[in-house]
């Protein structure tokens, strides 16, 4: 049985990292279409998902250039088209989360199938937040809508690999009443 590669889709590393995960349920951006979506850090030490992001962006681009060239006499080059691999140095300079990485935001209207290290599929919300540790299944493809043209990607299935310090500040319940300084709060 040999196994069809499909040049537009990636798998990233096990060292992404999750962020705006709404992997549970669709969320609308500015009114549209609610969307299950994640933004996915990748370090750029991880070169080969870097590469295969690269390759798959390219892929894309050829796939679709008759939608990309729409009306026009001819196919925008691949350089002056928004695409979804980002640089988290330039773009969030000021966040600590996006140093030294990449970063790709995924979405899809249908939902991901979300699975541990093992592959057994996770049902418990609390197990999937932003700050996870993962690997994520996408896909990119070209768009033409309203006339902006680019690279897009699209969300598959996610496996969190390990648990990794919560992104958003917000603190939990064990740190927040840790300490005894309160004890007379019924006196």
């Amino acid at each position: 049985m040999t196994k069809t590669v499909n040049p537009l889709k990636v798998v990233t590393g096990p060292y992404t990292r999750w962020s705006y995960v709404n992997a549970w349920e669709p969320k609308s951006i500015n009114g549209g279409t609610p969307k299950y979506s994640v933004s996915l850090i990748i370090p750029k030490t991880d070169t080969k998902t870097i590469q295969k992001i690269k390759a798959a962006i390219e892929a894309a681009y050829h796939e679709g250039e008759s939608k990309l060239k729409g009306n026009g006499r001819s196919v925008p080059p691949l350089t002056t088209l928004k695409t979804p691999l980002r640089d988290g140095d330039s773009e969030r300079p000021d966040d600590p989360v996006y140093a030294n990485a990449y970063f790709v935001n995924a979405n899809n209207s249908s939902a991901p199938g979300i699975v541990d290290a093992d592959r057994q599929p996770i049902l418990e919300r609390s197990e999937i937040y932003s700050g996870v540790y993962g690997r994520a299944s996408v896909n990119f493809y070209a768009f033409n809508t309203n006339g902006n043209k680019g690279i897009a990607c699209s969300l598959n299935n996610l496996q969190k690999i390990r648990d990794g310090e919560p992104l958003g500040g917000k603190s939990n319940a064990e740190d927040d009443f840790a300490t005894e300084d309160d004890d007379d709060f019924l006196s």
